[in-house]
């Protein structure tokens, strides 16, 4: 598991990454979404999560921050919902205490 990164989300949104050399896996509904989280979460240390399934599976996701792996990350998939800015601010908080990127 150690180091491994992949991306879960449209297809349109992943294509990039896979070409960068991250494991891919497409999904087309929220049902496919969990289903393809709760695999890779076996073996990937880094998941990012495209925006529009993330908001979706927002209590779904709860359930790793419990672990210190794997981290899931939220990313922009086409219309910006402010869903990931929040969760990295949020998490930042958590970790540091302060916020050092957005200084909202």
């Amino acid at each position: 598991m150690q180091g491994k990164m992949a991306i879960v989300g449209n297809a349109a949104t992943i294509t990039v990454f896979k070409a960068a050399g991250v494991d891919a896996f497409p999904v087309t509904d929220e049902k496919s979404a969990r289903e393809t989280l709760r695999r890779v979460a076996r073996d990937y240390s880094v998941i990012f999560l495209t925006e529009d399934y993330a908001v979706k599976l927002k209590d779904f996701l709860k359930r790793f921050d419990e672990e210190a792996y794997p981290v899931v990350l939220p990313i922009p998939s086409g219309e910006d919902t402010g869903y990931g800015k929040e969760f990295l601010k949020s998490a930042m908080e958590r970790a540091l205490g302060v916020d050092i990127l957005f200084n909202d």
